[in-house]
């Protein structure tokens, strides 16, 4: 059975294409969880829950969480999907599962195209912009409008790949409300390779403004396929770029994810119609 060093460093020869990784660097890019993962049940990812969980056992991960589009992604789940992800494990094998959603945001008024009740069951719930959703082309203003007020539900853990071109954000204003809210920002792994071209200055910058505002972070695969889970090279070296400490990233270990989504699940729920 491979160990932990050597199957990460097997996952960097095939998935970053580097073949060796010292020890220090190594530890310095862990993490115990990979908080948005994809399914077959997105429509157009590759892999089941059972493959994410062994191959995130295999590099050592202790916690994934499973995180299938929203309703009004073209070829996404149904609502019938989240209301039976209770049927899930709580453990394959030796990692946790989270029941989540990556859910769109549809509006400038920062509505998600997942229903409250749905939302209120589930363990954690990802909020962000997607093509194809009912929100393309508007301005830097409405889609700022929209993040702030996801950020502000009291429902969203994690505001996704916020760095995106195609959905502009004033980055300071939705850094600002991420630290008031304590609510996550994600660096996504998959935006420095082939999906969301132009993000990696715009990441920086947040980056840089995420330790200014002492704001959550998380560092994740962005899973569609078995073989990269648990892949966050990319987006540490960017978190790193900007001096963020571990202290920060709250998916370092499975206990801090744990804290930070007790910490929001004890919060009143004054809910807003989502």
């Amino acid at each position: 059975m491979l160990n932990r060093r050597t199957s990460y460093c097997l996952y960097a020869i095939l998935v970053d294409r580097k073949p060796y990784l010292e020890e220090k660097e190594r530890k310095m890019m862990y993490c115990e969880a990979d908080l948005h993962t994809h399914t077959i049940a997105s429509g157009h990812a590759y892999s089941t829950v059972k493959e994410l969980a062994e191959a995130a056992q295999v590099k050592g991960l202790k916690m994934i969480a499973i995180t299938d589009h929203g309703l009004a992604m073209p070829g996404g789940p149904h609502e019938y999907y989240f209301n039976n992800l209770i049927s899930l494990p709580r453990k394959i094998g030796e990692v946790e599962i989270l029941r989540g959603v990556e859910a769109n945001i549809i509006d400038a008024e920062g509505h998600l195209d997942v229903p409250e009740h749905i939302l209120e069951k589930l363990d954690i719930v990802l909020a962000g912009f997607h093509a194809g959703t009912g929100f393309d082309g508007r301005s830097q203003e409405e889609y700022t409008r929209g993040a702030l007020a996801a950020l502000a539900s009291p429902y969203v853990h994690v505001l996704v790949h916020p760095g995106n071109p195609d959905f502009p954000l004033d980055l300071e204003a939705v850094a600002q409300a991420a630290a008031a809210n304590r609510k996550a920002l994600e660096f996504n792994n998959n935006s420095f390779f082939y999906s969301r071209p132009g993000s990696l200055p715009r990441c920086q910058h947040l980056a840089q403004l995420a330790k200014k505002y002492k704001v959550p972070i998380v560092l994740s695969s962005d899973a569609h396929v078995f073989t990269a889970v648990g892949s966050f090279m990319r987006a540490w070296q960017v978190v790193r770029g900007a001096g963020i400490t571990e202290d920060q990233i709250v998916n370092l270990t499975a206990a801090r994810v744990k804290e930070f989504l007790g910490w929001h699940r004890r919060r009143p729920r004054t809910g807003r119609g989502f």
